[in-house]
């Protein structure tokens, strides 16, 4: 009897294990696929569903690191102090220590490629001072990027009660990701990269390794969450995001990622608007700038970037000579004058007729004309002008204006002037390319715009040609105010 007591109970201590390990891995199932160019919804399931999030979080923290910088508020080679609360987070984690300086380049690095916890908490008590404050600038983001449904309580994305999103807000991240720093885009297709105190690998190279075209973003688990992603590849100029959540393994979500990206390049148009949103707007603020409060939190820090151009500056003309003429200068005209009144004036019929070499002749000469004797069409001897005195001509070259700058104009084969920006000379041809692409993503005027590297001495240079005036100025104004170095040249 005690023996099949003892038997019945570790029958149920087995079902109630496997149940519960049953609930654990199936974590609730949510997708969706965007058209990144337009923001059109290709499929979605569950999309609205609220769920943890996980290390998709760490997208968030990296967004507003971006920010952060673009506004001045802090910089890449800023040195971070660790604190104890960063320190201890749990792994994943870059093994940051208590007390230590790091720069925040390295910090960037390890949570984009790493998905390093503590380097995540490290980021915003840099940028907010606290975890605290920094989750209420998290959520503030949030809500001006339009993720409705996400509330966060942490950096770095670890299972917390309310820290809670949708499949559909994170793919929105995703996307203005993308877009809106495509200068710090290609931190998360890197297979791995240097983190300072280590190098670290991605993990998410196997899924980069996998499928064509993928170039990032970001991956997460937890065992509230299961397996998440957020994965965008671009195909003939077609960018596709999918985002998953509640995978049921690694090899699972990714291979379920694949399809969803499989059936968005299938369902998306080949050509497509880039539709832009710009930086987010804040209440009580703007795009460039904070607002008054994160959502009731402290006050915000006042920016005050430094070194922005607000317009083009354009060089002065070289100024003329405005000295008086020479007492040699003078002499010779007065001389030249005297000559021209005392030299005798020739009878206007003295005049002598066009020499039959440049005249076209189509008929026949009238009879006047061909009965006359050849002395009779003989032009007199011609009346040269007298010689211009040595003295005035040395004068003239002596006061003469000062030529005038080359200009060089770019011109269609039309005639049509056009102009260009130049975002300066890099040391290799792929650099600067890069550059342009980047560029022309987060620049709705340079989209038309062609894209043109010459090789000149010191570098690459990084142009965008066939703009007009207005469109040039506009574009390098927009370029200059995110701290990018842009000149216009044009006729």
């Amino acid at each position: 009897m005690a023996y099949s007591r003892y038997i019945s109970a570790l029958f149920g201590l087995f079902v109630g294990v496997f149940f519960a390990a049953s609930c654990a891995q199936a974590a609730p199932y949510a997708a969706m696929v965007m058209d990144a160019r337009s923001g059109d919804v290709l499929h979605s399931r569950n999309a609205d569903t609220r769920l943890h999030p996980a290390s998709l979080t760490k997208m968030m923290t990296l967004y507003i690191a971006f920010e952060a910088v673009r506004l001045g508020e802090i910089s890449m080679d800023s040195m971070v102090t660790i604190s104890q609360n960063a320190a201890a987070e749990p792994p994943s984690k870059l093994g940051l220590r208590a007390g230590q300086q790091i720069r925040l380049r390295y910090l960037v690095r390890a949570a984009a490629v790493r998905s390093a916890n503590d380097a995540a908490t490290a980021i915003g008590e840099a940028i907010e001072g606290s975890e605290a404050a920094f989750s209420r600038r998290m959520n503030r983001t949030a809500e001006a990027l339009g993720m409705t449904r996400t509330t966060f309580r942490n950096a770095h994305g670890l299972t917390q009660e309310g820290h809670l999103s949708t499949a559909r807000d994170m793919t929105i991240l995703g996307r203005r990701m993308v877009y809106d720093y495509p200068q710090y885009y290609n931190l998360f297709s890197r297979l791995s990269t240097d983190a300072g105190v280590a190098t670290v690998r991605n993990t998410n190279r196997a899924f980069l390794a996998a499928y064509q075209g993928a170039d990032g973003i970001k991956t997460g688990y937890t065992r509230a969450a299961g397996f998440n992603l957020v994965a965008s590849a671009e195909r003939n100029n077609v960018r596709v995001i999918a985002t998953v959540f509640g995978g049921q393994s690694t090899a699972w979500r990714n291979q379920r990622v694949m399809e969803l990206l499989d059936m968005g390049f299938a369902r998306a148009p080949a050509r497509a608007e880039l539709q832009l949103a710009g930086f987010p707007v804040y209440a009580g603020g703007s795009a460039s700038g904070p607002s008054n409060d994160y959502a009731g939190g402290p006050a915000a820090r006042t920016l005050r970037p430094s070194g922005i151009v607000t317009r083009s500056l354009v060089p002065q003309p070289r100024p003329s000579r405005t000295s008086p003429p020479s007492e040699t200068l003078l002499a010779a005209i007065d001389e030249a004058v005297q000559e021209a009144l005392a030299a005798p004036v020739a009878p206007a019929a003295a005049a002598s007729p066009p020499t039959t070499e440049a005249v076209r002749v189509d008929a026949a000469p009238s009879p006047e004309l061909a009965s006359a004797p050849a002395t009779e069409l003989a032009p007199e001897e011609a009346l040269l002008p007298s010689q211009r005195p040595v003295e005035l001509a040395a004068a003239l070259l002596e006061n003469a204006l000062p030529e005038r700058p080359e200009i060089v104009t770019r011109a269609t084969s039309s005639g049509e002037r056009l102009f260009a920006i130049s975002l300066g000379r890099y040391p290799t041809q792929n650099t600067a390319e890069r550059l342009l692409l980047q560029t022309a993503l987060s620049e709705t005027v340079l989209q038309q715009a062609l894209r043109h590297v010459t090789q000149r001495q010191g570098g690459f240079e990084a142009q965008f040609a066939g703009m007009t005036e207005d469109e040039a100025n506009r574009a390098c104004a927009r370029l200059i105010a995110r701290d990018m170095a842009c000149m216009v040249v044009g006729p």
